[in-house]
């Protein structure tokens, strides 16, 4: 785990387009998506989340890093962890679900092949993965 402390992002600080980029990582990433789907319901958290995060990247001039497919599919087993196993906080959340946080062998790689889910298709719409996942 790589902080003792909540991470620094707010749900404004997105919609905003405030945050710093430099320092908004994969954890960024996820612990808004968990911020986002406890306070809506999982369809408006996904339309606010991913039109938050294009906003942030027009405005930071790389509008070609958001990735549709790779967005919903972490919102989706976010969203689905936290049914099946609600923690009370973001700490419980991240202690349970260190499988989301891991870069090397990383999840997406166990449901998507390299060819789809770095394909434009992938990058513009959500499309459902082409590898069935093998238990961790």
């Amino acid at each position: 785990m790589s902080a003792v402390s909540a991470p620094h992002w707010t749900i404004e600080s997105l919609e905003n387009a405030t945050i710093d980029a430099e320092a908004f990582d994969h954890e960024g990433h996820i612990y808004l998506g968990w911020l986002y789907l406890e306070r809506y319901p999982l369809a408006d958290g996904i339309k606010r989340f991913t039109n938050d995060l294009r906003r942030l990247t027009r405005k930071l001039g790389v509008p070609g890093k958001y990735h549709e497919t790779i967005s919903w599919f972490y919102l989706l087993l976010i969203e689905e962890r936290r049914s099946v196993s609600p923690a009370n906080n973001w700490f419980g959340f991240r202690r349970a679900n260190n499988d989301l946080f891991c870069r090397d062998n990383s999840i997406l790689e166990r449901y998507y092949s390299k060819e789809l889910i770095y394909s434009d298709r992938a990058r513009q719409s959500f499309v459902l993965p082409d590898r069935l996942a093998n238990p961790a």
